[in-house]
């Protein structure tokens, strides 16, 4: 997209700000705290909430909910409390949106932004086929039987969340021992980055419960931007038996503000891209197949030595197994899932082309290592070289309107510099 559209009334998306101060950048004017966005502005809502406008809220409601820097009380809440709470979001918007009072509105330039909620667990997935076959067909090998009839997901490391636009350092690990000589310790030299969503839980599943995929969609909270960096080199050496660990817990960068679950059903619930062969399990079933995931369209650009090349777009509807069936696997052994919790779609990759039939749907550079996965807008090294220092990933997505065909609903950025090791 040339240029960002603004965050509408439609959107109205969940976030963390702080306000640093004037004239020390390295100090905070104001400690973290939730807040809407709207057009070019965060609303700061331990101010906003206190005015006529929640009043059918209750007092409690006004007094606590906002207290703590993150969503997860909020999220807890019932369903139909959230989507009173939004009707009455939109009309105090609709009366201040004209006076800006500074106690209410800071400009988004102004704003230092956090982490959306407080996370206990972050679960990462392997659900799209175009990529589950791209990186078998890289080693020659078959898509694992299994992938068929399971969400295939490893359990993430918290500590590498962090916001979009913190930095990743290029990171070290060990690299598989060539023959004749022991293995390495030394710089990842095949940095690579996933294109997914986030989706984030809002209230939880008591341990020992499983979650029914009919309810599945009470239990999203929103969806964000997400970017699963890889360091290929070092997961090549680490994944058998027991999958990736360093090679994926460098950074997890996430987009700033949670898209709720309500915007995305007034306008972007839609069917699957194509059928499940074969059909999924019955616990896996989605309840109602014309709503079982989300039509949002995402991209992903790089952005070397000051010019920025489209690298993939694709759709989240395009996944094989949706993200209601990913976190009905997720309870499925009765772990339980907690408020705050995220998951990562796994790579949204597709097999979508342009018109000189390249693909243009592979959201990662490892994809790219087969001949058929060339795209010759991109620079002519990138698929040897990998992530440079200095490179820097930007993901957008968005909903259009069913009517207009307009992007209503905007995600926002994920963006992350490559640094050099230290």
């Amino acid at each position: 997209m040339a240029s960002s559209p603004s965050f509408t009334i439609h959107n109205l998306p969940y976030g963390v700000i702080s306000i640093p101060h004037p004239d020390h950048a390295d100090e905070l004017q104001s400690p973290s705290e939730c807040a809407i966005a709207y057009e070019d502005y965060a609303i700061r809502m331990k101010s906003a909430v206190k005015t006529s406008h929640f009043k059918s809220m209750g007092d409690w409601f006004q007094e606590n909910i906002f207290l703590a820097p993150s969503w997860n009380a909020f999220a807890s809440l019932p369903s139909e409390v959230r989507q009173q709470f939004r009707q009455c979001l939109k009309t105090f918007v609709e009366s201040e949106k004209t006076e800006r009072h500074t106690d209410f509105f800071v400009k988004l330039s102004k704003v230092k932004m956090h982490l959306p909620m407080d996370s206990r667990n972050y679960s990462d997935f392997y659900c799209s086929y175009e990529h589950a076959k791209n990186c078998s067909d890289v080693f020659n090998l078959q898509i694992s039987p299994n992938w068929y009839f399971l969400p295939q997901v490893y359990n993430g490391r918290t500590s590498s969340l962090a916001v979009s636009g913190t930095p990743i350092t290029r990171p070290m690990g060990i690299f598989p021992a060539q023959p004749g000589a022991p293995p390495t310790f030394q710089a990842e030299n095949k940095l690579d980055f996933e294109l997914e969503m986030g989706i984030w839980i809002s209230n939880g599943v008591p341990r020992g419960q499983r979650l029914d995929i009919a309810k599945a969609k009470n239990h999203v909270f929103g969806i964000t931007l997400l970017n699963d960096w890889s360091a290929r080199s070092i997961q090549f050496a680490e994944m058998q038996p027991l999958g990736p660990f360093h090679s994926k817990g460098s950074l997890t960068s996430i987009s700033p503000w949670i898209i709720p679950i309500e915007a995305l059903d007034e306008f972007a619930s839609c069917p699957r891209h194509s059928e499940q062969t074969p059909k999924p399990l019955p616990h896996l079933t989605p309840s109602d197949p014309a709503k079982s995931t989300w039509n949002i369209h995402v991209q992903c650009s790089v952005i070397r030595d000051g010019k920025e090349f489209v690298f993939a777009q694709s759709n989240l509807n395009e996944l094989h197994w949706t993200p209601l069936q990913q976190i009905t696997h997720l309870a499925s052994a009765g772990e339980g899932l907690s408020p705050g919790d995220v998951f990562g779609t796994g790579t949204i990759s597709s097999s979508r082309t342009n018109d000189n039939g390249e693909k243009t749907g592979l959201s990662c550079i490892w994809e790219r290592q087969l001949p058929s996965a060339k795209l010759s807008s991109l620079p002519e090294d990138i698929n040897e070289t990998m992530l440079k220092d200095g490179d820097e990933v930007v993901m957008t997505a968005w909903c259009n309107g069913h009517k207009t065909g307009e992007k209503i609903l905007w995600f926002g950025e994920c963006r992350g510099k490559v640094l050099p090791v230290v």
